[in-house]
């Protein structure tokens, strides 16, 4: 069984879009493989793990992770599931500009000197708009293109991303806890039991989590279930069923929270994005 499957988006002069899925069969690392252009990765769906050499960057929801062309690396999938990402090949001199200097390496091409990035709700909306409206036939060129810089541009932007900082060992602690959570985003965990899945006492576990992150844990989980909720505004036409679905312990509860973090209610970004659902049940 293919444990890949890509979907080219929108392929112009400027932009490359995939829709990668991967069903994660593989929880060991992989072989090295070795990017041969720089591209930018957005999971909207499940989670994996990348190791260049002794470093290691866990992708979810959260996060954009950099291919860096030439540069070799493994995956690995530490909890079941599999993941589905966004793949974003950027014309190398727009990336360029896109980039801030202080982001890349000194040299020819466009190779970033950290692997991933937080970002910030607005960016993950415009994955999710990018991805629905590509899929569907419903976005066109002019507009893909153009919501791919918007997205790039704000995933590299001060005020609209976060750069991790930490030592090896609060960086590891710290996606240990992102693993407990992305394991299962529908449970209500408490502190007590991530800080016990991760080894560490709670006040500990969020002094840390804070530092690495620069936002509360708690927040971190709300906005791993409101991306979900962003993949799979397709698949319901019951808002409240995806929102228990989710964890959420109301309509109200799911719709306030959503509408605060993207600025307008699950119904609302369902119509403006033109989405039809088809389903109920999420995977």
């Amino acid at each position: 069984m293919l444990q890949f499957s890509t979907s080219v988006l929108l392929k112009t002069k400027s932009v490359l879009i995939r829709d990668v899925v991967c069903n994660g069969e593989c929880r060991h690392k992989s072989d090295e493989e070795c990017a041969h252009k720089t591209s930018l990765v957005y999971t909207y769906r499940g989670v994996f793990k990348r190791h260049v050499g002794q470093s290691e960057a866990v992708s979810e929801a959260n996060q954009v992770v950099f291919f860096n062309r030439g540069q070799d690396y493994r995956i690995s999938h530490p909890i079941e599931g599999g993941d589905s990402c966004l793949d974003l090949m950027i014309d190398e001199a727009l990336l360029h500009e896109l980039a801030p200097n202080e982001q890349i390496q000194s040299g020819e091409g466009v190779v970033f000197r950290r692997q991933r990035r937080r970002i910030d709700p607005r960016a993950q909306a415009l994955v999710a708009m990018l991805r629905h409206g590509l899929s569907r036939n419903i976005a066109e060129s002019l507009e893909g293109e153009t919501l791919a810089l918007t997205l790039v541009r704000r995933s590299l932007g001060e005020r609209t991303s976060h750069e991790a900082g930490a030592s090896f060992g609060r960086q590891k602690l710290v996606d240990r806890a992102k693993l407990v959570l992305t394991s299962d985003l529908a449970r209500r965990w408490t502190l007590a039991e991530i800080a016990k899945e991760v080894g560490v006492s709670p006040v500990y576990l969020t002094q840390v989590f804070q530092q690495v992150e620069a936002i509360p844990l708690y927040r971190y989980q709300l906005r791993l279930r409101l991306a979900r909720a962003l993949d799979l505004l397709a698949s319901y036409d019951d808002l409240t069923m995806l929102g228990l679905d989710l964890g959420f312990s109301s309509h109200s509860h799911f719709s306030a929270a959503f509408k605060q973090t993207y600025g307008l209610t699950p119904a609302k970004f369902q119509r403006s994005a033109q989405l039809k659902p088809k389903l109920y049940a999420v995977r």
